[in-house]
């Protein structure tokens, strides 16, 4: 179970301070003991905390990246992803090209359907590159004609681990990944339902830093 805020706090309080009292404790948060008496009883049967008669809590060496990773590990794709930002495949380059900036994105997806059903991505590589070939109007080359087809695209569910989607980012060396859910009657048809950049996961590790809990949608 991942810890609150104030957990994290009290733990690296009796880390730093070594045996302490619970009033001690209370006093240095400006609590009452009776406040903490519900995150001290979690501290302790989560062994992150001990406890002597007499003398005080002290901290049994789980250090404050073990309780990092216990919380990364509760957090999904879906709890992290953003609104997807899509263009329809039967438009133009040129469409796309001020759809991604109206919208200031890096990377829109190629859709087909009222169901939004993946066919490729569109980077800003993508449309460079297209733009920089000699004779060529982006008003009359399709969509299709630019994107990285399904078949090579990286995709993550909603269901996966955050921590997973941080780490496709890095290993594909991409700035942006399609959550998507299969379709039941058809498992080869991917719908876009999200999208996880390195902003969502820059985002997620500043507000677990700050101890901030909740959702963490943009």
């Amino acid at each position: 179970m991942p810890l609150s805020a104030r957990q994290q706090k009290i733990a690296e309080i009796v880390r730093q301070t070594g045996f302490i009292t619970g009033q001690q404790i209370a006093d240095a948060l400006g609590l009452t003991r009776a406040a903490l008496r519900s995150d001290l009883a979690i501290l302790t049967m989560s062994g992150v905390l001990d406890a002597r008669p007499r003398v005080g809590y002290y901290y049994t060496g789980k250090n404050t990246l073990g309780m990092l990773q216990e919380e990364l590990s509760s957090i999904t794709v879906e709890d992290i992803r953003s609104v997807p930002i899509v263009v329809s495949g039967d438009k133009n380059a040129y469409d796309a090209a001020v759809t991604m900036f109206l919208e200031d994105v890096g990377t829109l997806f190629v859709v087909e359907g009222t169901e939004g059903l993946l066919q490729g991505v569109i980077s800003r590589k993508d449309l460079l590159k297209a733009a920089m070939n000699p004779g060529t109007d982006l008003h009359a080359l399709p969509v299709v004609m630019v994107m990285t087809p399904l078949s090579k695209i990286v995709t993550i569910s909603p269901e996966e681990p955050a921590a997973a989607a941080a780490r496709r980012l890095i290993d594909n060396e991409i700035d942006c990944l399609p959550v998507v859910t299969v379709l039941e009657k058809q498992p080869k048809k991917l719908k876009v339902v999200g999208r996880v950049t390195k902003t969502n996961i820059t985002r997620l590790l500043a507000e677990l830093a700050e101890g901030k809990g909740g959702t963490y949608h943009s």
